[in-house]
């Protein structure tokens, strides 16, 4: 099936991150819109207590931070997970020049958006159960793999609770 998100990005630029680089701060302008080609990269916000959460984790062929063309300023910051990755680059205002000019896209641009706030409210579902052990599950039900050993923190993140709590339930189901 063609991928109607694509004519978004016709004519981007290709960046390449080095593992743990950031794609940009929380605060930064709004210049680009971006989309994941290989690998992932991790939308963290730390909250007040310090804690990193993970609000979204784009793989290949996610629009990354996709609200944030709606914005100023990003509210987070984009770091490129583990093993690096790489992602398609096209300016903000060129983004919503294309949007405004192509209907089926814009239809499926606001698609994705819905689906992006559905994902969500389902995250923040996620992270008022009250034991690490539903949350996990919760998490699984949704249709989500364990990631890989070393990339649990990750992991306990996006749930909202510590790796070590994470660490401790994973070693109870074993």
């Amino acid at each position: 099936m063609f991928d109607v998100l694509s004519r978004l990005f016709d004519d981007a630029t290709r960046d390449v991150l080095g593992p743990g680089e950031p794609l940009f701060r929380k605060g930064d302008q709004v210049v680009a819109l971006y989309r994941v080609t290989q690998a992932a990269v991790r939308l963290v916000r730390v909250t007040l207590e310090g804690t990193a959460l993970t609000l979204q984790t784009a793989k290949a062929g996610d629009v990354l931070a996709e609200a944030s063309l709606y914005s100023a300023a990003y509210h987070c910051d984009a770091v490129a997970g583990p093993e690096g990755a790489e992602v398609l680059r096209i300016g903000a205002n060129v983004a919503r020049d294309r949007l405004r000019a192509d209907p089926d896209l814009a239809e499926h641009w606001a698609a994705r958006l819905a689906s992006a706030a559905q994902t969500a409210r389902m995250r923040a579902e996620i992270r008022t159960i009250r034991t690490v052990a539903g949350r996990l599950d919760a998490w699984l039900s949704t249709g989500n793999e364990l990631p890989p050993k070393g990339q649990y923190q990750d992991l306990a993140s996006e749930i909202g609770t510590t790796r070590e709590a994470l660490y401790r339930e994973l070693a109870r189901r074993r």
